[in-house]
């Protein structure tokens, strides 16, 4: 049995780790004929098309239902719907989506559930992306069970609709292997990125809840709980009816940590992280609701400090904020326009253009003037820490400086050209090589485990793929190239860049000159 005092998140985040002497060992041919399709169907239920309600050269009348019908279509096609398809070798046809996924593969669903609305039936409704519709499977008034699930979050007192996403483990797995749980929640945290700017483009606000009764929220769903995990859930507050203009919150998540756990084989280890870090519908505080106790370490960003040296190099980073246009119309074309980058030129970008991109992924009260939310949903945004691997930035030395958001400057770590070292890390990926900059996100996981619990390894990769996706905005808006990696040497990144060994690598996101 492992040692009892690795919580089962870092047993899990080591034996999914990529190394050198291993990872050729590990490799297996992809089956192809056992390649997963990224979308759901149903056999029984009743369709719902959105499609009509995308055009908006016939405005409707005010306080119509056709306005809540274009806003609801709006807020899914932003969030996750296709923006591109093409014909594959094998004679299929591959589609994009607005929110990037590892691989292509697509394994977050989106399902709604109404109390009762003028447009939705009480009952539940899967997302189809490909026919950008709504599928009802089920009818039924699930709210109250929505709410014991939830632990009677405030947040669903007053909404009427709720988004749950999950993740559909194979259709990752089948590519990643046991790494794919990895991947799955960076995926999820890319949509909640989409989906927090999809609703302030139509007036919604979504509340997110990651704290819930997995079990409870599968059989309300009628999902395989094995199969598809629920990773986040947010009601939507209609911000155009008084009674649902709810204001933030700011909570924190917690479970008890997991100190022993049996031997996994591989292959299986995915689903056993997930069942093992779920919470039990007979909780008796509701665990969003929870703080860690005094004697428990409190995860603090304590690299904010670290790195507050007097005689260190640092960089301000504040500027003017980027511009979207009135009504956000330059984000909604910028959502679709998003593709992740397959090459670099190797060029150079500017280091104002690596300021206007750190100033909207991490200083989100800046855009309060242009509707943008002032204070966007995070499990936790203080656990995720930033550094930044500068090969052509103009005006900016080379090397790999810690991120401060709330100092907002650049402190060096490292000063050296990594471009061949990035290339390495990043599995030999010639997207780390030609960056002009590159993105590490980690996460002090030994602390933030000891505070939250092993449910934490979740919020920490939600939280990085939301960012991530901010990232991926940020630089489409500016003309530069942007791609996320999530595979490279795990303990290698720490020891060439210098980053704290007890820091765990959880996402790297390349920027650069788009080939």
């Amino acid at each position: 049995m492992p040692d009892a005092l690795v919580s089962i998140a870092q047993h899990y985040h080591s034996r999914t780790k990529y190394d050198p002497d291993t990872l050729e060992s590990k490799a297996r041919p992809l089956d192809y004929s056992r390649q997963p399709t990224p979308f759901k169907t149903y056999r029984v239920g009743t369709e719902i098309d959105l499609k009509p309600y995308i055009d908006e050269s016939n405005p409707p009348k005010p306080d119509s239902e056709r306005v809540d019908w274009m806003r609801l279509s709006r807020l899914l096609i932003n969030a996750y719907g296709l923006t591109a398809k093409f014909p594959t070798a094998t004679g299929q046809t591959f589609y994009l989506r607005s929110a990037p996924s590892a691989g292509g593969l697509y394994p977050a669903e989106i399902y709604i559930i109404s109390r009762g609305t003028r447009l939705l039936p009480a009952g539940l409704y899967n997302y189809q992306a490909r026919s950008h519709s709504l599928w009802r499977y089920w009818d039924d008034h699930g709210w109250q069970n929505l709410q014991r699930a939830c632990f009677w979050h405030p947040a669903l007192e007053a909404t009427h609709l709720a988004l749950v996403v999950t993740g559909v483990f194979y259709r990752s797995a089948w590519r990643y292997q046991d790494r794919a749980y990895r991947r799955i929640c960076l995926d999820v945290g890319h949509l909640l990125g989409n989906l927090e700017l999809a609703c302030a483009l139509v007036d919604y606000r979504p509340h997110l809840v990651a704290s819930f009764a997995d079990e409870a929220v599968a059989e309300l769903l009628y999902i395989d709980a094995t199969q598809e995990g629920a990773l986040a859930v947010l009601p939507l507050a209609d911000l155009l009816l008084v009674e649902q203009n709810l204001p933030c919150a700011q909570v924190a998540f917690a479970t008890s940590p997991q100190t022993q756990f049996p031997s996994v084989p591989d292959g299986e280890l995915l689903s056993y992280f997930h069942q093992a870090t779920a919470i039990a519908s007979t909780a008796d505080v509701p665990p969003w609701a929870m703080r860690p106790t005094g004697d428990t370490p409190q995860p603090a960003d304590t690299l904010e400090d670290k790195y507050n040296l007097p005689f260190g190099l640092r960089v301000p980073t504040t500027t003017a904020s980027i511009a979207w246009g009135p009504q956000l119309e330059e984000l909604e074309i910028t959502v679709f326009k998003r593709r992740s980058t397959r090459r670099y030129t190797g060029g150079s970008i500017s280091l104002e253009a690596l300021r206007l991109l750190l100033d909207f992924t991490y200083q989100p009260h800046h855009y309060s003037n242009q509707g943008l939310d002032l204070d966007p949903d995070y499990c936790d945004r203080t656990l995720v820490h930033t550094f930044v691997v500068a090969c052509g930035v103009e005006g900016l030395d080379d090397g790999c400086y810690y991120y401060a958001p709330r100092s907002e400057e650049l402190r060096q770590v490292r000063f050296k050209n990594f471009r061949r070292e990035l290339h390495y890390l990043c599995l030999g990926q010639e997207l780390g090589r030609d960056a002009a900059a590159v993105v590490f996100h980690t996460a002090d996981l030994a602390g933030a485990v000891a505070a939250y619990g092993d449910r934490v390894y979740r919020y920490l990769h939600l939280d990085a793929g939301h960012l991530g996706q901010r990232l991926n905005l940020a630089a489409v808006r500016l003309g530069l190239g942007v791609s996320g990696i999530g595979g490279f040497f795990d303990d290698q990144v720490n020891e060439v860049l210098g980053i704290p060994p007890d820091e765990a690598v959880i996402y790297v996101t390349t920027l650069g000159q788009p080939g």
